[in-house]
Parts: C-alpha cells; structure tokens; sequence
C-alpha cells in the first residue's frame, strides 16, 4: 500500500467547508485537516473536533497571513513581495503565529498535530524562521515523534510551473530549518493544479497524483508520507464572492464523497495515514 497523508485545507472558513471535510474524515478518505483558527468561525468548529475524530485525523493550523488576519492582513502578491524583499516586521509575524497557535490550544487543548500555511505563506522568508523559532520555543521539550510535523510545500517539479513557484518561495529553507531544529517534515506535496475543469478533470488529476504518489521512494520508520493536499465544500448557494476557488471546492466533493472514489482507492492501494505517530494526545 502507498501511504499518503490526504489533507484538506481551510478547516473553519466556512460551514460548507467544515461539513465536507468532516464527512470525509469519518469516511476514512482525508487523515489530516488545516485549521484557519482566526476564522470568526473557528470556535464553533472546534467544538465539532471529537476524540473519535482526533483517532482518525491530524488537526494542524493553517497559518493565515492573507484572510482572516487582521493585524498582518494583506493580498498574497503584497505578502510575497514584502517578505522577499525583508519589509515584513519580524515582531508582527512572530505574533500573529503566536495568536493563531494559541487559539487551537484553547478551543482543542493540545498543540496542533501539525503546521502549514494558507497559500503556502508559512514557507516565505521572515515567516519561515520565525514560525520554526516558535515551535521550538512551544514544543522543543517534546519528543522528536510526539512534535507538531511541518507540512513542507514542494510539489513534483514535473508538475508545472505553479508547482514550480510554490517550491521556490521557501520549501528547501524551511525544511533545513525544521530538520535542523528537530521536528519532522513531509517530502512532497500533491494535489497542485490550477481549479480548474469539471469532476471528470478532477479525477483524472488523482489518477496523475497516483502515478507521482507510486513513484516516491517509500519511507524510513518514523519518517512522513508524503501529503496530497486537496480543498473539497458541500455544494452550496451562497457563494462566497471572496473565494475563487468556491466552484472547485465543490467539485472535488462531488468526486471525494462519491462509493467509487472509496472504491477507487482501495484498488489502487492508497491508504490514507496519519502524519503524527500513536502516543500523542
């Protein structure tokens, strides 16, 4: 069986989002799920994480630098560009990731399984030292397999040119950073496209990630699987105009939800795991 961490992104954002993701998780489909914790939502949705639920998935936070974030708040193009050129202030960033690890440890009780970032942001430079700055300070006491697991955002270079821009924006420097600091990394990202196309394009991008998934050297004890990450919502009505991926996160409910999604993966002996290793929490 190739072993894959199946994680869906934006836990929080929305109640269609919340539904979708926790539907799939007791389906066994998704083992991981990014918590947007300064979501006004968030405090509900915690409430919805039970043990049953913790057993069967890893619950990260999803570092927002660019949607709910107030106090850092700024579109992505503006974050890149500030953070490349070194004008993002280094006291503000370690303080909006102090804020939103602290918000999972209230609502959940125990540190987050795992870290990530929204649009990848937790990779860029200034952001990336401090966050790996902070877990050591939060979580350095812990043992090596019972540390929050850093997803590290480097797709296949095949992959195409976002696939492409997203590796370079930090995924070799942060994962130098978390290894040498003593916390464990996962090896590759799947699940990048553009969201583009119908559910039948959807499911031939996971016969694409498939192949990837089958070509990646297997992993040693105790080390990651690698992470397919994906963004699946209930269909809905109300559609969020601020979301331009709305349309797509509904399609890939529509194919993850479906028997012959379930089905499809047992017979290509994709089992989906968690990241965090038993004895935690």
């Amino acid at each position: 069986m190739a072993k894959v961490i199946i994680c869906a992104d934006d836990y929080a954002q929305s109640a269609a989002i919340d539904d979708a993701i926790l539907t799939l998780i007791e389906r066994g489909i998704l083992s991981a799920t990014s918590c947007m914790t300064l979501s006004p939502r968030w405090p509900e949705s915690a409430k919805q994480l039970s043990a049953q639920l913790r057993q069967q998935a890893d619950f990260g936070v999803h570092l927002d630098f660019t949607h709910f974030s107030q106090a850092m708040r700024a579109s992505h193009p503006a974050l890149v560009l500030r953070s490349v050129c070194g004008m993002l202030n280094r006291q503000a960033v370690q303080t909006n990731i102090q804020q939103q690890l602290d918000a999972f440890e209230q609502a959940v009780q125990t540190p987050p399984d795992y870290i990530d970032g929204h649009l990848h942001v937790h990779q860029l430079p200034i952001i990336r030292e401090a966050l790996v700055a902070t877990m050591q300070d939060r979580y350095g006491h812990l043992p090596t397999e019972q540390r929050p697991w850093l997803r590290i955002s480097s797709p296949p270079l095949a992959s195409g040119l976002k696939a492409r821009i997203i590796h370079h924006l930090g995924a070799r420097a942060l994962q130098h950073l978390a290894v040498a600091a003593g916390f464990r990394v996962s090896p590759v990202l799947l699940g990048v496209y553009d969201f583009e196309g119908d559910a039948a394009a959807y499911q031939a991008r996971w016969l694409h990630w498939a192949r990837q998934l089958k070509q990646v050297p297997p992993s040693a004890e105790h080390a990651l699987p690698p992470v397919l990450m994906c963004h699946p919502a209930r269909p809905t009505q109300l559609i969020d105009p601020e979301d331009p991926i709305a349309i797509a996160r509904m399609i890939e409910w529509q194919v993850m939800q479906s028997a012959d999604f379930s089905a499809w993966l047992a017979m290509a002996d994709i089992q989906p795991v968690k990241g965090l290793l038993k004895g935690m929490h």
